[in-house]
């Protein structure tokens, strides 16, 4: 039997439940390592309570974002899921931060954007490039 060529690329693979779980466990992971290191960064005390009270406006636009973009579909996407999943931490997550009486100075914002995005964009990337160059050395032993 001869097998049909397939079109899909790493990001347009089907995806398991599995996968996706692990994906949104990533991506919360990344949330975590942003506050627990920024608040360290600002001599505050790293405890579970005070983690969970900084995270928690990232994680609820976090979980919108997910929602919204059905990032299940293509977890491992950059685009469009990461770009997606990015923005709409940083801004849901900025918005309920201010409405519940926390700090959004500038400089926060611009941090915040930058190191959210480098966590959320740069491990779908590395997860890309790995499944490519799996793909390929599989492809090539066949």
């Amino acid at each position: 039997m001869v097998s049909e060529p397939t079109t899909e690329t790493p990001s347009t693979a089907p995806t398991t439940a599995r996968a996706a779980l692990l994906a949104f466990a990533a991506d919360v992971l990344c949330v975590l390592i942003f506050v627990t290191v920024g608040r360290r960064n600002h001599s505050e005390t790293v405890t579970v309570t005070g983690v969970a009270q900084t995270a928690g406006p990232f994680l609820a636009g976090l979980a919108i974002a997910w929602l919204q973009s059905r990032a299940w579909r293509r977890p491992t996407a950059v685009r469009p899921t990461g770009l997606t999943v990015w923005v709409g931490t940083i801004a849901i997550g900025m918005v309920v931060r201010a409405a519940f009486g926390g700090g959004v100075a500038i400089s926060f914002v611009v941090v915040a954007t930058l190191v959210t995005g480098a966590l959320l964009l740069g491990w779908r990337s590395v997860a890309q490039l790995v499944r490519a160059k799996l793909a390929a050395s599989k492809q090539a032993a066949a």
